[in-house]
């Protein structure tokens, strides 16, 4: 799957927030995300990830 930073992401489930909608802010093994809605940023492994992304909308490269 092709991620790069700037993308935005649609997740099969909600930050505890409720957004469903994460910007990538880091790519490598794992991803660093930040939640639209509140600002949160975590690490999660990018395994873990793929198979929670419902969408992806590709930034300006």
């Amino acid at each position: 799957m092709e991620i790069y930073v700037g993308d935005m992401l649609h997740m099969k489930k909600n930050h505890v927030c409720g957004s469903n909608t994460m910007k990538v802010l880091r790519v490598g093994a794992d991803f660093r995300l930040e939640c639209e809605k509140c600002g949160h940023v975590f690490m999660i492994a990018r395994s873990k990830c793929e198979k929670n992304i419902k969408s992806v909308q590709h930034g300006d490269k």
